[in-house]
């Protein structure tokens, strides 16, 4: 990634902000669909026709359920020359994948005050798509501004808007699959179209629910929940008496679905930041002493366990394709006099991490 992050603002119809999505991010969408297509290759034997071709059974439920999203992907396929199954695929990807994708991430929401939350995560994945990252804000009308960080072509994933609702993302291996029901990005960006936590479960329950098991961490400056959802039953997670839920790349709670441990380091995070966790409360962190710095140096910089530590590193022994490491930390504070968040690409820790770069932007 060059030393400044792409930062790109959309506004206006659906299919406006689609086509200007698009018509920026033309090469970066395109590197997007030659690395999934050799991820695909290698962990489903699957060509990128054949992606495409899974990806075209979720259209009838896009437009079903969320045809201004379906609109958007069709105004960034037109702005990038690409077939609409192509970035369908994008936005699909999680599910087509059937969980055989290794993504890790290490997520926290830590409660500052009845009226404050920070919302904070590691994303981890190949290094390929770090140069394909984008730091995006969608001005809608009638709804809240949104600030996120994406991948190219891929509508919804982490960050917050306006009215202060916020949103981390993990992912789950466990199977089954439905494609009749939301793919986890579109279920993030709904999650971001929404003006409280109570309003993001109540628009995916009236909907029917997410096509595969994953793990939203939504927050507002009031609420926090845990959704471990799956297209067969969903769990929620409440804050703890601390005021904290942490969650790694494993279902806590949720036994609707037959998920295999599939990343052994994932119970070792989830341990690990809860004791990084306890010994700053012991130490009398609280409240405002709850900071963006805190977080990057005591939590999300910690290599213990590497390579699958929170700050996580390549893993040497695995498929190239498929070997994760943090490739961005976000920290957002969920608090109408400070709603912001701080933005660090690379992995904390490293020596290679990039200045702070923070949204809303000027």
């Amino acid at each position: 990634m060059n030393n400044e992050p792409i930062r790109l603002t959309l506004r206006g119809s659906s299919h406006e902000i689609g086509l200007q999505h698009g018509r920026a991010l033309q090469d970066q969408i395109r590197s997007q669909i030659t690395i999934y297509g050799t991820m695909f290759q290698h962990t489903s034997q699957l060509s990128w026709q054949d992606v495409r071709n899974v990806a075209r059974e979720f259209l009838p439920t896009l437009s079903r359920l969320t045809p201004h999203l379906l609109v958007e992907m069709e105004g960034i396929s037109e702005g990038a020359g690409l077939d609409v199954a192509d970035v369908v695929a994008l936005n699909c990807r999680s599910e087509i994948a059937l969980g055989k994708f290794s993504d890790g991430c290490t997520a926290l929401c830590w409660q500052k005050s009845s009226k404050s939350r920070v919302l904070s995560q590691n994303w981890d994945w190949t290094a390929a798509v770090k140069k394909n990252l984008a730091m995006v804000s969608i001005e809608q009308v009638g709804k809240p501004t949104i600030y996120m960080v994406t991948e190219a072509g891929i509508v919804g994933k982490i960050g917050f808007n306006t009215a202060g609702v916020g949103t981390c993302l993990n992912a789950i291996r466990a199977k089954p699959m439905d494609s009749s029901k939301l793919p986890i990005h579109v279920a993030l960006r709904l999650c971001l179209e929404s003006t409280s936590v109570a309003h993001a479960v109540q628009t995916l329950e009236s909907l029917g629910g997410v096509a595969s098991a994953q793990h939203i961490l939504v927050a507002d400056s009031t609420t926090a929940l845990g959704l471990e959802l799956s297209p067969v039953g969903d769990k929620h997670l409440s804050q703890d008496s601390s005021g904290l839920i942490g969650h790694t790349n494993h279902f806590i709670e949720n036994r609707y679905v037959d998920e295999p441990l599939w990343l052994s380091g994932s119970p070792v995070r989830l341990e690990r930041l809860g004791h990084l966790t306890q010994k700053l409360i012991q130490k009398g962190v609280e409240g405002e002493a709850i900071t963006t710095t805190l977080l990057r140096d005591h939590i999300f910089s910690d290599a213990y366990n590497a390579p699958q530590a929170i700050s996580c590193q390549e893993d040497p022994s695995r498929h190239t394709s498929s070997r994760s490491s943090s490739l961005f930390n976000i920290v957002m504070n969920l608090d109408s006099a400070h709603l912001g968040a701080e933005v660090v690409f690379g992995r904390l820790g490293s020596g290679e991490e990039s200045a702070v770069w923070k949204m809303p932007w000027c």
